[in-house]
């Protein structure tokens, strides 16, 4: 369908930002990873991570308790996030954006189930209502799966692998055990009634140095951000300018991942036009300005990524016409 959506979209920005560039280089990545490839970039631009090409990693969980003001002390931790999980032929989990959750709801649910969390070098601790995390330090192996990486499939091919996994399976089922007839649950359509682990790291990680803002980003991802450049505008973000310290900076537009995600390409669509309008749009203009000198795209899908350089100069390339065909590769 990849054709079709490039011939509906209305995105001049887009199209001279791709076209008229320095560089565009397309990157392959294993679809069966246990991460989204835009989720092991981000690890890796963020300085948690190496080569996401290579070795995929998003050992994202100490930094994000940072963002949340949580201190994590000695250990293995782990994102946690509760849950809703259809059964059916098979176990799959929705998109947790769409987990209708309230703080009150939450809590309630963790106060239930945080003694089952109560073991040697194991703790549960409480981010906010969608993020909570993890110590386990005797699951420091497990191969976990980013829960947008497993979203909509058989949960069988995501679950946790490793030495632990079965420790980590019969903790599972205590707490949907536990959960499956709470008070919390009984008024519920989608019960929350499990928890998914991922991004594990140790505490001693070193800390994130890059400038980032968000957009339309999941709770995890704002939490990596500057508070002041969270769920930010363009318009802000490029006025910030950098310090002379940390000349780049790095934005995460994540309005199109639920979207496509459910393969709802009128929807999809629709938040590309807005990202043209309120992101490309804006870069461009600061390009061609020089209050911005020079910027990189990532744009990425299950398969792969491409990253596109561009600068005022390379904007010169009148004998390039602008065109989203960069968008195929």
């Amino acid at each position: 369908m990849a054709p079709d959506l490039i011939r509906s979209l209305q995105a001049p920005s887009l199209a001279t930002l791709l076209s008229r560039n320095t560089t565009h280089a397309a990157h392959a990545f294993d679809p069966d990873t246990r991460l989204l490839p835009h989720e092991a970039w981000l690890a890796h631009a963020c300085g948690l991570a190496g080569d996401p090409a290579i070795q995929p990693a998003a050992p994202f969980a100490p930094a994000v308790m940072r963002g949340f003001g949580l201190q994590p002390d000695a250990g293995h931790w782990f994102i946690c996030h509760p849950v809703h999980v259809q059964v059916g032929t098979h176990l799959m989990m929705p998109d947790l954006r769409n987990l209708q959750l309230t703080d009150a709801e939450s809590r309630t649910l963790f106060e239930a189930a945080q003694p089952l969390f109560d073991a040697p070098g194991m703790a549960l601790v409480y981010g906010d209502a969608r993020t909570w995390f993890l110590r386990a330090d005797d699951w420091a192996d497990l191969a976990t799966a980013s829960p947008d990486a497993a979203t909509g499939d058989n949960l069988h091919t995501w679950m946790p692998a490793g030495a632990a996994a079965r420790d980590f399976r019969r903790l599972q089922n205590e707490v949907q055990m536990l959960w499956h007839s709470h008070p919390v649950n009984e008024p519920r359509k989608a019960p929350v009634n499990s928890f998914w682990i991922w991004a594990g790291a140790a505490a001693d990680q070193p800390r994130i140095d890059v400038p980032l803002a968000t957009r339309g980003a999941p709770g995890w991802l704002d939490a990596l951000a500057q508070p002041e450049l969270r769920d930010t505008t363009a318009i802000q973000w490029l006025a910030d300018g950098g310090t002379k310290n940390a000349p780049h900076r790095l934005a995460v537009a994540g309005q199109l991942v639920s979207a496509g995600l459910a393969e709802d390409w009128g929807t999809w669509l629709q938040r590309l036009q807005q990202l043209e309008e309120q992101w490309f749009a804006p870069l461009l203009a600061g390009l061609k300005s020089g209050t911005v000198k020079d910027a990189t795209i990532v744009l990425t899908n299950r398969r792969g990524w491409t990253a596109t350089h561009t600068n005022k100069m390379a904007l010169h390339k009148f004998w390039r016409p602008p065109t989203l065909t960069n968008l195929l590769t």
